[in-house]
């Protein structure tokens, strides 16, 4: 008997043991996932206020933030469905609705404050309207990557979705997608404007490319950044070539270009991105995003390749960092923004594949949290495609595909990373 008591009092001790144990350890997890901290975002679903005119947004695929707090978005007219442009027929087919023009403005207050865009004398408006970007002097920067139809008899083709009107033929989902196989590159220029939309430079001309080696045109140019200190226009170029390439932002003299890992580019078919495979040794397209941090380090979106690139402004390669590796399709890494503390502590990461923003220790690349999922109300993403955020750190995103809108994701402070991905990031109740 005494034996048995032995026993089962030396049982009950390692179970009390491994209880406190167990409790101790639960408690240390918590302890420690509560020091991690990221900042915290609530989307805004009353921003921006209906647009007038009855106008609507195509794929909306270009997001920029000026010194004013302003947001500057672009889309393309030309990707609506005929049924929703109903208002644009001869005679009307019914009220609504009409294509919004290809660049608005709208004040912090999500009222729209400007507009413009579209053809005009001395520039070639792109096919296809990708990426804006408004410097620090002001400017406003686009790119384009309209695909055009085959020439016939020297001429451009048939215009397409940034002039309003769809090419014949085109496949709208194909705009942001790889291009293997694609012949035809009609836009190989970015264009520069003032903020009332008055022409100032163009760098590159259509269906002149010669590859990603050419130093005098683009191909399907994705986005843009210019630097202050250097007055250096930094281009990501993009769905045609494969490369990094800068030229000076006033005269749009070349200056340099590089490759992934700073090799010389070359446009080699690298075929299907494979996420068992060896590191990429050049970029895939499309090259979608370039943009300097406050300590002049270039991060780099190798978008199919589910990667950022980091390189110094000269081209030398610092490090890279893969995110959520295993997708395949449109990729990962499609567009940075920085967090506007002083040191930019944080990066964000839009997930057009996912449909997440990631939110990134910037120094180390580590992931700390996502937020976000794929759907069409507020919060959520149908193919979340750039990301900008304005000087109080909020947030604000595009989407192309059906999805067709800007979002505003409120900077809520740092707050304990309690979940890894923390789904739609709706305001919480007010008690």
């Amino acid at each position: 008997m005494k034996r048995n008591f032995c026993v089962g009092a030396a049982f009950l001790a390692v179970v009390a043991a491994l209880g406190i144990g167990s409790a101790w350890l639960e408690k240390t997890a918590a302890m420690e996932a509560a020091a991690v901290q990221a900042p915290r975002f609530e989307v805004d679903p009353l921003w921006p206020r209906p647009l007038p005119n009855k106008w609507i947004l195509g794929q909306t695929i270009g997001v920029s933030v000026d010194a004013r707090d302003h947001v500057w978005i672009i889309h393309r007219a030309g990707s609506l469905e005929p049924g929703e442009v109903h208002a644009t027929t001869n005679p009307p087919t019914a009220q609504c609705c009409a294509p919004a023009p290809p660049i608005l403005e709208f004040d912090a207050a999500g009222n729209l404050v400007g507009h413009w865009g579209g053809p005009g004398n001395g520039y070639d408006w792109p096919d296809s309207n990708h990426g804006i970007t408004v410097d620090y002097r002001g400017n406003v920067w686009i790119g384009g990557n309209g695909r055009g139809s085959p020439a016939a008899a020297g001429g451009r083709g048939q215009p397409a979705a940034g002039r309003g009107q769809p090419a014949a033929g085109q496949n709208r989902q194909q705009d942001e997608s790889q291009t293997g196989g694609t012949q035809s590159f009609s836009d190989n220029m970015v264009l520069k404007f003032t903020q009332d939309g008055k022409f100032l430079m163009q760098i590159g001309k259509p269906k002149s490319s010669k590859g990603s080696n050419d130093i005098a045109n683009l191909r399907l140019p994705a986005k843009t950044f210019v630097d202050k200190a250097t007055n250096e226009l930094y281009v990501a170029d993009g769905y045609g070539n494969h490369r990094v390439i800068v030229f000076d932002a006033d005269t749009g003299k070349y200056k340099r270009h590089w490759g992934a890992y700073g090799h010389k580019p070359d446009d080699v078919d690298l075929g299907r991105y494979d996420p068992k495979a060896p590191p990429a040794q050049q970029f895939r397209n499309p090259v979608h995003c370039a943009d300097l941090s406050v300590d002049r380090l270039l991060y780099v979106c190798d978008r199919v390749n589910d990667r950022i690139q980091v390189f110094k402004p000269d081209g030398s390669f610092v490090k890279e960092a893969f995110f959520n590796k295993e997708t395949l399709g449109s990729g990962s890494a499609w567009d940075v923004a920085f967090s506007r503390d002083p040191q930019q502590k944080y990066l964000y990461l839009a997930d057009g594949e996912n449909d997440k923003v990631h939110v990134i220790l910037r120094d180390s690349l580590e992931l700390l949290t996502s937020f976000g999922e794929g759907g069409r109300q507020p919060g959520a993403f149908y193919g979340v495609h750039s990301i900008a955020t304005d000087s109080k750190g909020n947030i604000y995103t595009t989407e192309t595909y059906r999805g067709q809108r800007v979002q505003k994701f409120v900077n809520k402070g740092l707050a304990p990373v309690t979940k890894k991905d923390q789904g739609v990031v709706w305001p919480a109740p007010k008690p």
